[in-house]
């Protein structure tokens, strides 16, 4: 009898059209709308386009044109580096660090996955008093170690990494959780059996922990990286309009800054396209180079 209640498929469609609805209205339809709106004139928010652009290809070329684009796409392709061996890096050594711990594990979870919960308005605003060029704390500190000359952490030159490490810094607790979930899911008879062979700390993370860990690092590294195609909030806060120099741009915040700042709402959404189509594109490069492995 029981059996044959999943034999039945159809109440299943019943249940999928409410989510296959809404996906419909706040997905597919905008994305399909964006590309269209990409190809149109829009002189402000909220109004329609009512024409195409003469040529209708006008705002691709002005893309491939556009020196911000090109310095945006630099900097963001420095972002997933920098999120892959920064965030994912870390948090693989502070998920195994931990892992390790006999007491204490939820203190460290807890601490670690902190930044996660705080708003990035709020770090952002945080991180501007730490990086103030008069008065600010780090700027305070080194002026106790004996240092005389104040640092100008948002100049150019320094600005990109003044912008970089709180990013990196307020991530690495979301992959601290996903690794360290993962770690959780390996039986601990492999290492008992290891320790009664004689194994070492350092073996048992090597040849049990790491490679029982690879495809939950490889999930981690999409993440990563189509992550790093959409950071926004924590930079724009930090760095509005890319200021004090339009060298800070990212892909969302050049985006943010067409649409909302220049009012050039069709070439924001060129620009929305374009970070669609290269996020579908690195995740193939990425799932490509870190396939799963079957165990």
């Amino acid at each position: 009898m029981g059996a044959n209640i999943y034999k039945n498929k159809k109440p299943v469609f019943f249940f999928l059209i409410p989510a296959f609805a809404f996906m419909v209205v706040y997905l597919y339809y905008p994305f399909v709308q964006n590309v269209i709106n990409s190809f149109m004139k829009i002189d402000r928010l909220g109004m329609v386009g009512k024409e195409f652009n003469s040529p209708w290809y006008l705002n691709y070329a002005e893309m491939f044109k556009d020196v911000n684009v090109a310095v945006s796409l630099k900097n963001t392709l420095i972002m997933m580096v920098v999120t892959l061996l920064g965030q994912v890096g870390i948090a693989i050594v502070l998920a195994l660090m931990v892992d390790n711990v006999r007491h204490g594990k939820r203190f460290f979870r807890t601490v670690y996955f902190f930044p996660i919960v705080i708003s990035a308005t709020a770090l952002g605003l945080l991180f501007n008093l730490i990086f103030l060029y008069d008065k600010g704390m780090l700027n305070q500190i080194l002026e106790k170690l004996g240092k005389t000359t104040l640092t100008d952490w948002k100049a150019e030159g320094i600005a990109l990494v003044t912008m970089m490490l709180p990013v990196m810094w307020q991530y690495v607790g979301f992959y601290f959780v996903i690794l360290i979930t993962g770690l959780n899911n390996i039986s601990d008879e492999l290492y008992e059996a290891a320790e009664i062979d004689g194994a070492s700390t350092w073996q048992k993370v090597r040849y049990i922990s790491v490679p029982l860990l690879y495809n939950v690092i490889c999930t981690c590294s999409v993440l990563a990286v189509t992550g790093a195609l959409k950071v926004f909030d924590l930079p724009w806060t930090m760095f509005p309009k890319g200021m004090p120099m339009k060298t800070t741009f990212l892909t969302g915040t050049y985006m943010y800054y067409q649409t909302m700042e220049a009012r050039n709402v069709d070439y924001g959404s060129t620009l929305a396209v374009l970070i669609v189509v290269l996020g579908i594109i690195l995740s193939k490069i990425v799932n490509a180079i870190f396939r799963e492995k079957d165990y």
